[in-house]
C-alpha cells in the first residue's frame, strides 16, 4: 500500500454515540489499519441508522479516504441499518469479499451479518464489519492481505 493512504473508521452504535458505552471496536480497527501502513485518525462514532451511516461515509469520501471501515449495525436488530446506509454509495459491490469475511469467522452467528464490501463511484473502498472487537480483528485479518491489490485495482493499477 502507498504510505499515507487514508483510512477512516466509523463506529455505528447508539450506545457508544450517546456515551452510555465505551467503544472498543474502533480503536482495534484503527490500530490494525495503522499497522498496515494507512494513515488513520481517531474513529468517528455515529448512532445506528441508515442516514447517520450514509452521512459519515459521505464525509469520509469527501475528506479523501481511500478506505472506510465501519464497525457495527450489520445484524438483524431493528436499528441495524449499516448496509442500508452503505449500499446507495456503492458503485460496485464485492460480494465475494463480504462472503469471505463471514465464512472466515470462528463465530457461528457471523453468517447473520449483512455487511457489505464495495467501491464508491469516487473509488473509495467501503467495508462493513461487525461491532465487536473480535469481529473487527477477524475481519481485518482477512481483509488486510487483499487490500494492497484491491486499492491498486481501484486506482487503475495493472492486473498483475
Amino acid at each position: 500500500m502507498d504510505q499515507g493512504q487514508r483510512a477512516v473508521v466509523v463506529v455505528v452504535s447508539d450506545r457508544s454515540a450517546s456515551g452510555a458505552r465505551e467503544d472498543r471496536s474502533g480503536p482495534v480497527a484503527a490500530d490494525l489499519l495503522r499497522g498496515a501502513g494507512l494513515a488513520v485518525a481517531d474513529p468517528v462514532v455515529v448512532p445506528d441508522g441508515a442516514d447517520s451511516v450514509a452521512r459519515a461515509l459521505r464525509a469520509a469520501v469527501a475528506d479523501g479516504a481511500a478506505l472506510v471501515v465501519t464497525s457495527g449495525g450489520t445484524g438483524v436488530a431493528p436499528r441495524d441499518e449499516t448496509p442500508e446506509g452503505t449500499r446507495p454509495l456503492l458503485a460496485k459491490e464485492l460480494p465475494g469479499v463480504a462472503e469471505l469475511l463471514r465464512r472466515s469467522s470462528e463465530v457461528p452467528t457471523a453468517v447473520l451479518s449483512r455487511g457489505l464490501v464495495g467501491v464508491t463511484g469516487d473509488g473509495v473502498v467501503v467495508v462493513n464489519l461487525p461491532g465487536s472487537p473480535g469481529g473487527v480483528r477477524e475481519g481485518l485479518d482477512v481483509l488486510l492481505p487483499l487490500l494492497p491489490h484491491l486499492l491498486s485495482q481501484v486506482e487503475g493499477g495493472d492486473h498483475a
